[in-house]
């Protein structure tokens, strides 16, 4: 069986697996430390300047988690009762817990787009009269990459149209940029030029680009400020934290550059999936290194389901997850090279190969 060849299982299920790098741990145990609540961190303090910098920003602020800056922003752009427009299939309505509503108070205003891509057209339908007894748009949320969708990126002419027209209506415009260098990698663009006409933008460090905690809220300064408010208020005020920061500015200095590793390895998975009977994938959309495919239908028999294959893969030593009944997603990162991307691909072959009732006996 495939398993007996592997040492160590392929972990495809997210970027977030990964672990640090040597360099993250030396600066990690090497980090000059303070009381970040106090903002006297040295560490934390040099990675929020420099995140601040390479977005083109007045300020940054590290948190704990991407969830928790995107609760951050929510709260401080709304106040409860109001609106806030989103694609349907977005993180923040899906995979936050519904924290928009049970924390900030507002209510989701879902639109589903094609690929996860939101436009003016249809995002201006959403956009509430200004009528007192009406629920006010007080945030509109867009996602690059996108997960849901496979790791589709915003063109930047349309992400740039929509916050143009948005903040001709008064409406603020947050941008949930958790894989934003994957964006930008992809593209060929800075992250800078591609996210300059957002109000705030998260994005994190704990994903394709390795460290192993952390997010960042950029924005204004004033808006920093009263995000820094409201990051205390959820509990995210943390003391010496400068260990995770070091970790983060290794990351957030040297993984960049090697993301197109990544994309790369994802085409690769998805042009042999794609020649595997029983799934279906266009290895053409897959543009960065997030990719979702089909189980179909084979000669007659019913399509298998995620559960069942991703249950038979485990065996194997082949980590994804399902996201749907006959739907699965798989992740590159920089802790699963191209060997392992073969070795993970004849595993889904032989799986694939079997009857489902075998599959499961």
């Amino acid at each position: 069986m495939i398993s007996a060849m592997l040492r160590a299982p392929i972990d495809l299920r997210s970027d977030t697996v990964t672990r640090p790098t040597p360099a993250m741990r030396r600066a990690m145990a090497e980090a000059v430390v303070g009381d970040d609540v106090y903002g006297e961190d040295p560490t934390i303090n040099r990675l929020q300047e420099r995140a601040a910098e390479i977005f083109g920003r007045e300020a940054a602020l590290y948190f704990p988690s991407g969830s928790m800056a995107n609760l951050t922003a929510i709260k401080t752009w709304t106040r409860p009762g109001t609106e806030v427009i989103c694609e349907a299939q977005g993180h923040i309505y899906l995979y936050e817990m519904g924290a928009l509503s049970a924390i900030a108070g507002c209510v989701p205003n879902t639109v589903p787009a094609p690929d996860g891509i939101l436009n003016w057209d249809l995002i201006e339908p959403l956009i509430r009269p200004h009528v007192y007894y009406r629920a006010q748009t007080a945030l509109i949320e867009l996602e690059n990459t996108h997960n849901m969708h496979g790791g589709t990126v915003y063109p930047p002419s349309v992400s740039d149209d929509i916050c143009e027209r948005a903040h001709a209506v008064g409406v603020p415009v947050h941008l949930d940029g958790a894989r934003i260098f994957n964006a930008a990698t992809a593209l060929g663009r800075g992250v800078a030029d591609i996210t300059g006409k957002f109000d705030s933008v998260m994005f994190c460090l704990s994903k394709g680009l390795g460290a192993p905690v952390g997010s960042m809220l950029v924005g204004s300064r004033d808006f920093i400020e009263r995000a820094r408010v409201t990051r205390k208020l959820l509990g995210g005020g943390m003391r010496q934290a400068g260990v995770l920061a070091a970790a983060g500015l290794v990351a957030l200095e040297q993984t960049p550059k090697r993301l197109h590793i990544d994309h790369e390895n994802a085409r690769h998975l998805a042009e042999g999936l794609a020649r595997i009977d029983g799934i279906g994938l266009d290895p053409k959309k897959v543009v960065t290194n997030i990719l979702i495919f089909e189980l179909r239908p084979v000669n007659g028999s019913p399509a298998r389901t995620a559960a069942d294959v991703v249950a038979e893969l485990a065996k194997r030593d082949v980590l994804c997850g399902a996201t749907g009944k006959h739907s699965i997603r798989m992740v590159t990162h920089f802790d699963v090279g191209r060997d392992a991307i073969d070795q993970a691909l004849a595993a889904i072959a032989e799986v694939m190969t079997q009857p489902a009732h075998a599959a499961q006996a």
